[in-house]
């Protein structure tokens, strides 16, 4: 007599049970009940058919009753739900839901695969027809028919898990204005916060409205319109409500039965799926599993481990012994373009446990630069300190992100560490990877943190920076310090960095970043090898620093308006920037900077801007996710106008005015409204004096008008040249009467003399020593201080010429120019002075 199998529950686990029991033995009697119409469908893709993106409702359809029937000869019983189990008679009672009559079935095994229910709290309002939850085709059939037929203008989702944010964007993209709230602080809770920013920023760029740390508290009606009430006390009006606050495990039929429940309040079970009754195993999004890291009790309901649990559960039915070894929670989302997965422990997980970890942030492109299309992604990576076992990684980016998070959740679950990704041999060609994969890249930078190569710093920690001890260097190129900076951070240059180690102090401490990383570990190298010993990297660079400091400043902006800040409507700004180009006599210059991550883009549109000229046109195309906020803080800084930004599919299309037109009424109305157009203040002065306290009030000056906000031109010539030599012997080519000159003047700020006093040199020692006992910066400070605020100094090339001396011998921060350079600065200025 062939044994039967009764299994409760039809969609993801129970209908892979089911499957797997029929071909491991074809003699075997299956009954599947689920209390539902529908068995075997695609719970993930439900948003995707309400949004349109899956048209057809058939193809979530996966199995029906009558094709499992027909392929794996399954009785299939749909809307027969199991309302008890009797352990001791081995039978289960069951309701047909059509008929309401209840019968009786027997077993020799039964499977549980209950799965699990929305959570739906106790609050007013939630039994609105308004209020819609999602975890089933009849839900997803009401809300559909809802949006295609009540047309609503407004959403309301509640929760930011999964479900939630897949709803937000299938009800934006149908045309409908989004909020999202969220109890947490963060969406996706599988992500530590850093890297949930970055998602945060994303979504406001794309319109969605974010309430985060906000809970909801009613439902109300008003003007033919629901209002949902926050806990905060914010209202927000609304057409529609989804409920997507987490889910909870349908127990009740096991707890009835006298079954062990879990301290994570799932089905508790062991490691061959069987429950505290040997004759019953339980599956799915129901039961508590082992974390695989940790091991932990948890419940993680996800489709791929509840299917896999399946198979096992069917394999230990037919008598072959398999363990469910755990679940690592490895998880993708999409949002709109960008990508969010994880896999793992996260960080925030660890500190709880109070466990010892390691953590390194990298960026990096998903494939070769040089090959069109590439773009980045920001990898997590959290390892054991002792012996660089690889813990738990995150990655928000766009293309190529599921290829790394799988190469990654393969490492957690075979436990490899961080020099394992090292030597991962994967996958190459300028298309789909780089000859060192992100993943590599990301073993390459913890293995040198591990070995002390390199010591980390995090964002976390600059709040609490003490000055006095502990300096923030930028090593960015001057260009992109005008897209922001840390603050109080110093700028040098990384090409500057080893001709400008004398301007640092090596015993105070350093933490040194870059855009996105790469720049600040070699600065700390170079540093740490010249006597440097208190030198740090920061993890992720000012990109992560950045997304961090945008989302808590809660900025929500719709790209359709980027750009513009009046109070005119996006349609009317627009088409004044479409009037402004479409009159503008300017040359239009094309440029391609598709395959350049940070500051790549910037650096090449800062390049073509200085060959162009005022009311020309500088069209760009680039696939770096990031210029679009980039290139509106650049023009800020700069004085040009954003005339459109527009984000494709896989590129983002830049249309740049050179400076700000006003000739004519839409170049006025657009120059008004354009937030990239600066406040023009300027200070110039000529510097013609050699002599220190020339020197010193020349450099005070410049210090406090910097301070006040100006632009300041400091320009250099004749006998003033000498400020700026650097101290003692340069090597440069020079002829004979060259090498007079040299020997005759000042070399160096140390060398130069008084106007009055000078008494042999020692008049200026003794103004040296007054500053110095008065607290008064001195010279080489004043200096340094006027590079770090920005202050332009610039040195006559004429002059230069004239007494011989070379660009090798000026300090670090100067630039060569001609009168000219200094007139165009008195012209922009409303000060000019000769010293």
């Amino acid at each position: 007599m062939s044994k039967k199998v009764v299994i409760v529950g039809g969609v993801a686990g129970g209908a892979s049970t089911a499957a797997r029991l029929r071909r491991m033995d074809e003699d075997l009697e299956i009954i599947m009940l689920e209390k539902g119409e529908y068995i075997s469908f695609a719970n993930c893709g439900l948003p995707y058919h309400i949004g349109g993106v899956i048209e057809e409702r058939e193809k979530l359809l996966v199995q029906t009753p009558q094709s499992m029937q027909e392929r794996f000869k399954i009785d299939v019983r749909i809307q027969h739900q199991a309302v008890k189990i009797n352990r001791e008679q081995k039978f289960v009672e069951i309701k047909d839901l059509k008929s309401g009559e209840i019968y009786k079935e027997s077993y020799d095994k039964l499977v549980l695969s209950p799965g699990a229910e929305p959570i739906k709290p106790p609050l007013p309002g939630l039994d609105f027809p308004e209020v819609f939850t999602l975890r089933n085709i009849p839900d997803t059939d009401k809300i559909k028919n809802f949006v295609d037929n009540k047309k609503p203008t407004r959403a309301v989702v509640v929760g930011g898990g999964f479900i939630g944010l897949e709803m937000a964007e299938n009800l934006h993209e149908r045309g409908i204005e989004v909020s999202v709230v969220e109890m947490m602080d963060q969406l996706m809770g599988s992500l530590d916060y850093e890297m949930a920013a970055m998602l945060h920023n994303h979504l406001r760029t794309k319109g969605i409205d974010l309430h985060l740390g906000d809970g909801i508290a009613a439902v109300e009606e008003a003007d033919q319109r629901k209002i949902v009430k926050l806990q905060s006390g914010r209202t927000i009006k609304t057409d529609m409500i989804i409920l997507s606050i987490g889910v909870s495990p349908r127990t009740e039929l096991a707890e009835e039965a006298g079954l062990e429940i879990g301290s994570s309040k799932g089905i508790k079970v062991n490691e061959y799926l069987q429950t505290s009754d040997p004759s019953i195993y339980a599956i799915g999004d129901a039961i508590e599993v082992k974390d695989l890291v940790t091991g932990q009790a948890v419940r993680i309901p996800l489709a791929g481990p509840a299917n896999k649990q399946g198979r096992i559960a069917a394999d230990n039915i037919c008598g072959r012994k398999e363990k469910y070894k755990g679940t690592q929670g490895t998880s993708i989302a999409k949002a709109f373009d960008l990508s969010i997965a994880s896999t793992g422990v996260s960080e925030k997980k660890l500190q709880d446990l109070k466990w010892d970890y390691k953590v390194i942030h990298i960026n990096s492109n998903n494939h070769a630069g040089y090959y069109p299309g590439a773009v980045p992604m920001m990898i997590k990576l959290i390892f054991a300190p002792e012996n660089g076992r690889v813990l738990g990684a995150q990655i928000v980016g766009y293309d190529g992100v599921d290829k790394r998070i799988d190469v990654l959740a393969a490492a957690v679950r075979q436990e490899m560490d961080v020099f394992d990704l090292q030597e991962l041999e994967l996958a190459y060609a300028p298309p789909f990877g780089s000859a060192k994969d992100p993943v590599n890249m990301a073993g390459f930078a913890a293995g040198n943190l591990l070995k002390g190569v390199v010591d980390t710093a995090y964002w976390q920690e600059l709040e609490n920076i003490n000055p006095e001890e502990t300096v923030i260097l930028d090593v960015r190129e001057e260009v992109e310090t005008q897209l922001g900076s840390i603050k109080d951070s110093i700028n040098i240059p990384l090409n500057d960095l080893r001709d400008n180690l004398d301007r640092l102090d090596p015993a105070k401490e350093y933490i040194v970043y870059c855009a996105v990383g790469l720049r600040g570990y070699i600065a700390a190298r170079i540093m740490q090898q010249n006597g440097f010993s208190k030198v740090r990297n920061l993890s992720g660079g000012y990109k992560l620093y950045k997304a961090v400091q945008d989302d808590q400043e809660q900025v929500i902006e719709d790209p359709a308006e980027a750009g513009y800040n009046s109070a005119e409507s996006p349609e009317e700004a627009k088409q004044a920037s479409k009037d402004m180009l479409k009159h503008s006599r300017g040359t239009v210059v094309e440029l391609d900077a598709c395959g350049l991550q940070c500051p790549g883009p910037i650096m090449q549109v800062y390049k073509k801007m200085e060959k162009m000229e005022n009311g020309d046109i500088l069209e760009v195309t680039a696939t770096d996710p990031g210029f679009m906020q980039d290139i509106k803080a650049w023009a800020k800084n700069t004085g040009n106008t954003v005339l459109k930004i527009e984000e494709l599919a896989d590129k983002i299309e830049v249309t740049l005015l050179k400076g700000q037109s006003t000739t004519d009424q839409q170049g006025k109305k657009l120059a008004k409204n354009n937030a990239s157009q600066p406040v023009q203040k300027g200070k110039s002065m000529i510097v013609f004096s050699g002599e220190l306290d020339k020197a010193i009030a020349s450099f005070i000056i410049a210090n406090g008008a910097a301070a006040m906000g100006n632009q300041v031109t400091l320009f250099f010539t004749f006998w003033g040249l000498n400020i700026l030599r650097k101290d003692g012997p340069v090597k440069a080519d020079k002829n004979m009467m060259e090498k007079m000159f040299a020997k005759m003047m000042p070399q160096g700020s140390k060398k130069l003399p008084l106007s009055n006093m000078n008494m042999m040199g020692i008049g200026p020692q003794m103004i040296r020593g007054i500053m110095e006992k008065k607290g008064i910066d001195s010279l080489e400070e004043l200096i340094e201080n006027a590079v770090d605020n920005g202050v332009r100094l610039v040195a006559c090339q004429m002059t230069m010429d004239m007494l011989g001396i070379k660009k090798e011998e000026l300090i670090s921060g100067v630039e060569v120019g001609g009168v000219a350079t200094f007139l165009g600065s008195a012209d922009e200025s409303n000060m000019s002075l000769f010293i």
